[in-house]
Formats: C-alpha cells, sequence, structure tokens
C-alpha cells in the first residue's frame, strides 16, 4: 500500500509560508517535549518501499532527477521491512539551493512501520544508517524552546530551513501536531520550476562514496582512497560480493571493505588514520578487523573454537570478519582454515550482525535501575559464562550475576597509549588511587631513570594491590605498551576480583610528536619512537570495558558496555 506524505504545517514565525500553506495554530504536541530541529533540505520529497517508491504525489512519472534514487531503491528494497517506508529527500536535482558537498543525493528524514507509526528519531537514525542512508544536518536538539528555536540563524543563501519534530515517536494521525517547518522567505527564487528546466546535478562531498558503499553501491577505488587519503586501493570485488551474500549494508559492509583494503597495514597506524574521517567508533572497529583476520587463517584446537569465536564477537562482527580473512587468505592452508572457522561460526550461530542480543536485552532488562558499573561487570560476566558453556540463556545468564549485584567490587582504571598521548590528563579527571610509574621514579630522585624499573614496577604492582583492597579504585597511569606489559596489572585486578577498565589514548604520531616536544618533561624522540613500534592496544574483550580517548581527551567510543553497543 502506497502511503502519501503529510503536509507539513508552518511553524506561526515562519516568513516562507504562503496562502495555500498550512500553519500551526496549535504547538501542544511539541510544548514539553524533547525535540529535534534538522535542516530542511531543499528536495523532492520522496518515499521508498521494499517494491519500488514515489515523489509526493502518488502516481508520480518518470522525470530524469529520480533514475538515480530508483537504482538506491533497488539496493535497499530488500532491507525494507514489508509495510514500512522510508520518507526523505530526492536531492540529484538542484532546485532553488545549489548544494555541492552533499554526502549523498538521498536524505532519510523518518521511517514509518507497518502500523503507521513514525519511529522516534534516535531509531530513525540507527535504522537508515544500517541501510547506509544519511540523515539531515540536526541543528538543535533540547526540551521545547520557542525563544531558543526562534533564535536560531541560519545562512539563507544555503539553507531552506528546519524542521521540529518530537524525538520520541508518533503515530500519523499526530503527525500535524508532532511536526512543523520553518522556511525562508520567497524559498522558491528561481523564475522556471526544476522540473521544466534542464536538469542540474548537486554536487557531492568528499564522504559520499563512503555513503555509496554503505548503501550496497559498488566501491569506487579510487574516490575511497581520495576521501581517506589512502594510496591506491587493491580490488574490492570479491569482499563486495561476500559482504552482499551476508547482507551486510551500512557501517558494517564499509567496515568490512576498508578491513579488506587495508589488510596488509599495522592495526596501530589504521585507527588514528581513519579516524578523522570516519570517527573513531567506526575507525576502530576498521582497525580490529584489521588485526584480528589472520588469526582465522592460523590453526586452532577445535574443543576450543567455539570459545575463542564467542569471545571474538566483543571485538568484531564475526560475518564481516571471515569475510575479510577469506578474501584475502595467502594460502591454501589459510583459507581452509577460515573456512572451517565460518562453519563453526554459523553453527554457534555467531555469524549474524549481533548474535549475543537476546542475552544482552535480558540482562538489561534484569539489572533495569542498576549503576553503569554494575551492568557492565554483569554482562562482561554473562558473555565469558557464555563462551565457557556455563550458560546459554538470558534466564541463566541473570542468575549467574547475582554475585555482582551489590557493587561492592574494586574498581580499576588502566590507561594505555604512548608518553604524550594524554594519560595524566584523564587520569586527573577519575576517581580512585593514581598510581604513575613516571611519579615514582621521581620520587626516586629522577624521572627519567629507567635503570631500577624492575623495582619501581613492583613498588607501583604493591600500592595497587593496597588500592584495590576493600573495594578501593585504583587508577593505573603508565604507557602499558602491549599484552605483556598489562599483563602484571590485570593478574592483581583478576586477583582482587575487580572492575577492569582499560582505557585506551588514541593520538596520531604528527600529533603526539607536537605533544611531546612542548612537554614539561618530554621524552627523547628515539623513545617516542620505540614506544610507537611497541605499541599494540588492547582488544575489546580483554578487560571487562574498553574505553576509547580520542585527541580532544573525552571518550568517544566503548566497548563491552551493557547500553550502546548497536552499530
Amino acid at each position: 500500500m502506497r502511503v502519501h506524505y503529510p503536509r507539513t504545517p508552518h511553524l506561526p514565525w515562519s516568513p516562507g509560508a504562503t496562502a495555500d500553506d498550512v500553519r500551526s495554530g496549535d504547538l501542544s504536541g511539541l510544548a514539553h517535549r524533547e525535540v529535534v530541529l534538522t535542516e530542511k533540505l531543499d528536495g523532492e520529497n520522496t518515499t521508498l518501499y521494499a517494491d519500488g517508491l514515489h515523489a509526493r504525489s502518488l502516481d508520480s512519472a518518470h522525470h530524469p532527477s529520480r533514475t538515480w534514487v530508483k537504482a538506491l531503491q533497488g539496493r535497499l528494497g530488500p532491507r525494507i521491512p514489508p509495510g514500512w517506508r522510508i520518507c526523505g529527500e530526492n536531492l540529484f536535482a538542484r532546485h532553488s539551493l545549489p548544494y555541492g558537498e552533499l554526502d549523498s543525493w538521498f536524505y532519510g528524514f523518518s521511517v514509518w512501520t507497518a502500523d503507521d507509526h513514525c519511529l522516534d528519531w534516535d531509531a530513525t537514525v540507527r535504522f537508515l544508517r544500517r541501510l547506509g542512508v544519511p540523515t539531515p544536518r540536526v541543528l538543535w536538539r533540547g526540551r521545547y524552546d520557542e525563544r531558543a528555536i526562534r533564535a536560531l540563524r541560519l545562512d539563507l543563501d544555503r539553507q531552506e530551513g528546519y524542521v521540529v519534530r518530537t524525538v520520541e515517536g508518533f503515530p500519523r494521525a499526530e503527525f500535524g501536531s508532532r511536526v512543523a517547518k520553518w522556511v525562508r522567505p520567497q524559498h522558491v527564487r528561481t523564475s522556471t520550476h526544476w522540473m521544466h528546466a534542464a536538469v542540474v546535478e548537486n554536487g557531492l562531498g568528499p564522504n559520499a562514496p563512503l555513503w555509496h558503499v554503505r548503501s550496497g553501491g559498488t566501491p569506487d577505488r579510487a574516490a575511497l582512497a581520495e576521501a581517506l587519503r589512502l594510496p591506491e586501493l587493491p580490488p574490492l570485488d570479491e569482499v563486495s560480493a561476500r559482504l552482499d551474500e551476508l547482507g551486510r549494508t551500512g557501517d558494517a559492509r564499509l567496515n568490512g571493505i576498508l578491513a579488506a583494503a587495508l589488510s596488509t597495514a599495522r592495526r596501530e597506524d589504521v585507527l588514528p588514520r581513519l579516524a578523522p574521517t570516519l570517527g573513531l567508533p567506526q575507525a576502530r572497529r576498521v582497525a580490529d578487523l584489521v588485526g584480528l583476520h589472520p588469526q582465522l587463517g592460523r590453526p586452532y584446537p577445535d574443543e576450543d573454537r567455539r570459545a575463542g569465536l564467542v569471545r571474538l564477537t566483543a571485538a568484531a562482527d564475526l560475518g564481516v570478519l571471515h569475510a575479510v580473512a577469506a578474501t584475502v587468505a595467502g594460502t591454501a592452508e589459510e583459507r581452509e582454515q577460515v573456512a572451517w572457522s565460518a562453519l563453526h561460526a554459523e553453527g554457534a550461530g555467531l555469524l549474524g550482525p549481533d548474535p549475543l542480543a537476546g542475552l544482552r536485552a535480558g540482562l538489561s532488562e534484569a539489572l533495569e535501575g542498576f549503576g553503569p558499573d554494575v551492568r557492565d561487570r554483569c554482562w562482561a560476566q554473562a558473555r565469558e559464562a557464555f563462551a565457557a558453556g556455563r550458560i546459554a540463556t538470558a534466564e541463566e545468564a541473570v542468575a549467574a550475576t547475582w554475585a555482582w549485584r551489590d557493587g561492592r567490587f574494586p574498581r580499576l582504571v588502566h590507561l594505555c597509549g604512548p608518553a604524550g598521548s594524554g594519560k595524566s590528563t584523564f587520569a586527573a579527571t577519575l576517581p580512585g588511587t593514581r598510581i604513575a610509574l613516571d611519579d615514582l621514579r621521581t620520587a626516586r630522585g629522577s624521572r627519567s631513570d629507567q635503570r631500577d624499573n624492575g623495582e619501581v614496577l613492583r613498588e607501583g604492582l604493591t600500592a595497587l594491590e593496597a588500592a584495590l583492597g576493600e573495594g578501593g579504585a585504583a587508577v593505573w597511569d603508565a604507557t602499558s605498551l602491549n599484552r605483556h606489559q598489562r599483563s602484571h596489572v590485570q593478574a592483581i585486578a583478576r586477583r582482587r576480583d575487580a572492575l577492569l577498565t582499560q582505557v585506551v589514548l588514541v593520538v596520531d604520531e604528527a600529533e603526539l610528536a607536537r605533544r611531546n616536544a612542548v612537554r614539561a618533561h618530554p621524552v627523547p624522540a628515539e623513545v617516542l619512537t620505540a614506544q610507537l613500534h611497541r605499541w599494540s592496544p588492547p582488544y575489546p574483550g580483554q578487560a571487562h570495558r574498553t574505553w576509547y580517548v580520542g585527541a580532544g581527551g573525552a571518550v568517544e567510543d566503548t566497548a563491552g558496555a551493557l547500553d550502546g553497543e548497536e552499530d
């Protein structure tokens, strides 16, 4: 069934309303609710279904500007649930406003279920991103405040207006009271209607090749390399086909294609290199795929394989990981091992995009009202129990995690990163006893004296044992560059049954060198170079949870948290 998109009423102070437009005379549906304001884009209202599409008119005829969006619907259609529809803006053709930096020629702004219910805004963004469809830029979000909204200033030569809607979802019958728009005065500023003029394409920006891949398009190797500032990329047809066979779209598809393209790179270099373009969360997932895929090509004891694969789910989408490994495997033996691993993963039900979703959902519901430390600790225990085969259901996970619900366990935050990455600055924001090896060396006479490192480490570990006693909290501030260096600290955390949070500082080499040059206690350049050579960040799952801190000093990504693990 095709559904006409409703006319969006103008806000009372919208200067672009004409005599034929609908004005909102009652804003009670917005008042006292959280709302989001998004940029109103100057395109053609278009609705996509599993089996077709139409413009605002249900019987919209062919027009050259609709060819591209029809191809997009052909890719996305199989991923749209029956009866659902995606409403958005077809921006292929220039209307009144020229665009030159679009992420795509189609932006989605609402998703409707078969029951004619509009999804809440956050669910809309997640749903569309999984399909590879961008959403309009958010200009403001918060509790409805007419004064703040009226004060919003736009560049009227580049922006047509804004749309305000409630963050929570709503049925179609409430559309007129939950959505409204502000449009610039005389927003149509061309003498000829765009449909009767020659089609002039709007311009795409540097991120468009990434969104094209997310939406299921054939990767353009040259465009991807330019967007990510990478050298020439290898052929990507095979990994694309494998990911399409798995049904992966959105970020998962892009992650796999980029991991295959960068399969021979150092994981430690991939993360800071991709973070500026992809954002740290997605760059981290690509880097982890790059680091982990060789493991699938190595022999592994079959009796331990299921447990190992379950543990890998903390760090990677196993379907994508196996697709990457199968594509780049160099020898017949490696390909055989990857195929054997995939069979085990399929048999254990681990090749889906979120194989532990049922376990997590059940535990999350049971732990409603508990703080994040308790929730995350119980989730880590449940994952390990599931990997070891001790539990199989959400009910068993709930029963197996009673011991940690009182929250009376110690807490250890373990910082990891080269000199100058910002560990001490971040540590200063955390509660607990701070144990810094540099401070212990200073107390012995020289911060830079490395001759007594063994004694300094033992002194620090003794202090850590004491700090974690009786449910205490501690922060370990040292480079902890590799798994061996981290093992001494983690052994004490296990012995004390502490919640272990690893913090990975993500800063690129150039920024590290710049910071080191202006530090009060810079390390020699050759020492920093050696640290970067030894630097091997922990993977998700090697601690109860992991926080990733970007160059700005804030946590930009997490792994191992019970909440917020959806891509």
